[in-house]
């Protein structure tokens, strides 16, 4: 499969949620001066009255995101991942996650495509971080097209906190521009009947590329594009796994706790099932170009093909 399309998925976040602050007077948006590489630095040059700077304090600002939340406003609340569910995580779960308080956490720079800027901002284990936290939504756009439709979803949901995990570097395009984001519902994108791969973020246009190459192997992946990670699609990924009783997993993020962990949860208490987890096992990041660190973790194409491959011979 060739891709023609490639965009950030911060830089359709920054661009839609400008549109949305025409639409919403309640929206209000804040960063931890980082508004360029956030791309929240488009939203204040539209509406510079409701934008909000709040320096190098990343638990200042979950906390006063809560507050304009209490207030009847709509906070997104924008910074690295790293800082967002790093630095700031107990301010999440005391003011945020604790209350229920409708946050849009929107963390930009997750996973290894952050590249050259290397392991300390890679942060691979913030899914895992907010997954934990009970009221606490978390969902991994798969493209551009998914994150400005889940930075409108989100946008208009209130009902509790919600994070948004993006990533620095550009991704395929890969759903159609009229594509409309469902909270909780995992995506079928394409049809198979050997093994199930749920996938999320930058892994499921890996994942499309993979099919097609073990395809002409004889063999049938059914893809499923799993961008809401809590609460888990269960119906939909239990179908899937019993059709084809194996499933892989793959994310840009450490195997333990993130969408993989997710997912053998679901499967140990509802459907025993053979499951192989790609992504990130146990070790930090390092510096390079976005594309050579996939490589290196057998998060591209090439190590899709090979781990798939390992777990039907092994099956």
């Amino acid at each position: 499969m060739t891709f023609d399309r490639y965009e950030g998925t911060r830089d359709a976040y920054g661009k839609t949620l400008a549109e949305l602050g025409h639409e919403d007077d309640r929206i209000v948006v804040l960063t931890a001066d980082l508004a360029g590489s956030t791309k929240t630095g488009i939203f204040a040059k539209e509406h510079p009255q409701r934008f909000f700077n709040i320096g190098v304090a990343e638990a200042d600002m979950m906390g006063i995101a809560a507050g304009m939340a209490m207030s009847g406003y709509r906070p997104f609340a924008s910074t690295f991942a790293m800082f967002a569910t790093g630095k700031a995580w107990e301010q999440i779960r005391q003011v945020i996650a604790y209350p229920k308080v409708p946050v849009r956490i929107v963390a930009t720079h997750a996973g290894l495509t952050v590249g050259e800027d290397g392991a300390s901002h890679q942060m691979l284990e913030d899914i895992s971080n907010m997954r934990v936290l009970p009221n606490m939504t978390v969902i991994v756009p798969a493209d551009a097209v998914e994150a400005s439709a889940v930075t409108r979803f989100v946008a208009g949901y209130d009902d509790g906190p919600v994070y948004v995990r993006l990533a620095r570097a550009k991704f395929p395009v890969i759903l159609p521009d009229d594509y409309q984001f469902e909270l909780g519902r995992a995506n079928v994108l394409a049809e198979g009947s050997d093994v199930s791969v749920f996938a999320c973020g930058v892994m499921v246009s890996a994942a499309l590329e993979a099919r097609d190459e073990l395809a002409k192997d004889g063999i049938s992946v059914e893809v499923v594009n799993v961008s809401t990670i809590k609460p888990l699609d269960a119906e939909t990924l239990l179908s899937s796994a019993v059709k084809t009783g194996l499933v892989v997993t793959a994310e840009e993020h450490q195997v333990n706790g993130g969408l993989g962990s997710a997912v053998c949860e679901l499967l140990s208490e509802n459907l025993p099932t053979r499951v192989l987890r790609v992504g990130v096992h146990d070790r930090f990041g390092q510096s390079g170009p976005a594309d050579k660190l996939l490589s290196e973790y057998g998060l591209d194409t090439a190590g899709m093909v090979a781990s798939i491959k390992k777990t039907l011979t092994d099956k």
